[in-house]
């Protein structure tokens, strides 16, 4: 089909047995499990010899490579929008936003404009990666909507692929500061745990079973103790969906002001800031990465912003 995109995609030894969308979704970390359910269903997979693999629950036969029809991605409804972006880093290939909180992502049901993709496609005029689809050009990873600090984004789709074979392999560098209540002990470790859908409430992660969730572990350390509550540096070793919200939480010490996770044992002294606050105190603070074109070295740093700088005066011992 004119337009359609052709991606080669290599199954290593260790997907053999699995199901074909597994198999592909491991090896296409850049696209959804169920997105390339559909694209199998759709007739949009073939094996090296032009056989089309239409069953996404059929063993895949490794090693093997196949080809992945991507359609030409649909004009965007996504409004470009001119609203203030703080770039840390930007060239020809690749953006780093330094996020404010309460700017949602990528526009969803609730959220269809003022978001970071809505500004990304006008600031970009139009130069985003269309691996992400209509709602996400350029979109790499993502940071919740009330947590702020750094995130790339892709200008094409070279930079999307090398990014995002950096984050399936774990190699970029995620550093967050937080401010978890009460004080960890130990006062630097790591948290080892499996996340996965809750059973109770699908819209919320939770720790699960080895084997029933997604491998994660955090390392944490303490960075200044507060009143009732200690900043903590969290380095992700992967990225899972609310990793560091439900690793903290995991082991007692949910993140101020958290209202999914948030359920401290010992209240925080009470004042104004901390009645108050009314987000996760979380920021994405460091954000390390390989060049996918250049092979540099970028190594990025933001500052807390104002209202976690205010909290923690309030907190300090």
């Amino acid at each position: 089909m004119l337009g359609d995109e052709i991606l080669a995609v290599t199954l290593q030894d260790r997907a053999a047995g699995l199901r074909l969308d597994r198999a592909l979704a491991e090896a296409l970390p850049e696209l959804s499990r169920e997105r390339l359910k559909t694209l199998i269903k759709g007739g949009r997979v073939a094996d090296a010899a032009g056989n089309v693999l239409w069953d996404p629950s059929a063993k895949a036969v490794a090693p093997a490579t196949l080809a992945v029809r991507l359609p030409a991605p649909a004009p965007a409804h996504n409004v470009a929008q001119d609203l203030e972006l703080v770039i840390a880093y930007e060239d020809e290939h690749l953006i780093v936003v330094d996020k404010p909180a309460g700017m949602v992502v990528h526009p969803a049901a609730g959220n269809l404009d003022g978001t970071m993709v809505n500004a990304l496609l006008h600031h970009c005029a139009g130069q985003l990666s269309g691996i992400g689809g209509v709602a996400r050009p350029g979109i790499v990873h993502r940071i919740d909507k009330d947590t702020s600090g750094l995130i790339v984004a892709a200008k094409h789709d070279k930079a999307h692929e090398g990014l995002a074979k950096q984050f399936a392999a774990h190699s970029i560098d995620r550093r967050y500061l937080a401010i978890a209540t009460g004080r960890p002990m130990p006062a630097n470790g790591t948290v080892d745990a499996a996340l996965g859908r809750s059973i109770t409430n699908r819209k919320k992660m939770a720790v699960v079973a080895e084997g029933r969730g997604k491998h994660a572990i955090t390392h944490y350390r303490t960075i200044e103790p507060l009143k009732n509550a200690t900043l903590v540096e969290c380095r992700l070793e992967t990225g899972r969906t609310h990793q560091v919200r439900v690793h903290m939480a995991h082991i007692g010490h949910p993140l101020v002001g958290d209202p999914v996770y948030g359920r401290a044992k010992k209240p925080l002294s009470d004042t104004l800031k901390a009645r108050n606050f009314v987000r996760q105190a979380l920021h994405a603070a460091h954000l390390g990465f390989i060049h996918p074109v250049t092979g540099n070295r970028i190594a990025l740093d933001s500052e807390l912003p104002a209202d976690m700088r205010e909290l923690i005066e309030e907190l300090r011992v």
